[in-house]
């Protein structure tokens, strides 16, 4: 009981992740976030505007533009979409690992922003955390209880997702480990049979000399 409690505190952490960010008009900002398969992300972002004059950041014109695209750990590309200056993206991994999400503005089309920074505030929600259960209690017309059982299964859920996953990172680990103890018992009899080759090439080449000198 204890154990999954820790699960649930460690998962719930882990599950939203706030932040911010500068950029400049042609920069490209991107993130590395570890994800389950079958699970849905959510990412709400919105930007400000460097003010020269004011110097503060305030709030971006609606001409600014923000490009967002996300690629599974085997690069391929799962969403590349533009959106407004403030904005939400959603995405569903179905590859376990690292999925790299980068943002980039559109400035180079905007004359206001050139040469300027912008401030992004990025919010990133896995799993159930990304799940409006105030809407989805409306919708179902679900009671309290009832919505309260649906996110203990949803965590449920999320938490064998994880333990998935980390079965699945432990075996890919467990597949490296072994290549690479193989590679390296595989160089070091290639090592032992080049110094007996070696050392047998030398006995000869000592032998014909000392033979050539009548030595021997």
């Amino acid at each position: 009981m204890g154990l999954l409690v820790l699960l649930l505190i460690a998962l719930c952490a882990a599950g939203v992740r706030g932040l911010y960010f500068h950029i400049g008009e042609t920069e490209k900002r991107c993130f590395i976030e570890e994800i389950p398969d079958e699970t849905m992300v959510i990412g709400n972002y919105r930007t400000q505007m460097w003010d020269k004059q004011k110097e503060i950041f305030l709030p971006s014109t609606p001409g600014l533009g923000m490009h967002v695209e996300v690629k599974d750990p085997e690069g391929k590309v799962v969403l590349s979409r533009q959106y407004g200056s403030e904005g939400r993206f959603t995405f569903t991994s179905h590859t376990p690992g690292d999925h790299q999400i980068c943002l980039h503005s559109n400035s180079t089309r905007m004359a206001l922003f050139a040469g300027g920074r912008l401030r992004v505030h990025l919010d990133i929600q896995v799993g159930e955390h990304a799940n409006n259960y105030p809407e989805i209690a409306a919708k179902d017309k679900l009671t309290e209880l009832q919505l309260r059982a649906r996110q203990l299964l949803d965590q449920v859920e999320q938490i064998q997702k994880e333990q998935d996953y980390q079965r699945y990172r432990e075996e890919r680990f467990r597949l490296i480990s072994e290549s690479t103890n193989q590679r390296v018992l595989w160089w070091s009899i290639a090592q032992t049979v080049i110094l007996i080759l070696t050392g047998i090439w030398q006995m000869r080449h000592l032998k014909s000399f000392f033979e050539a000198k009548k030595l021997v």
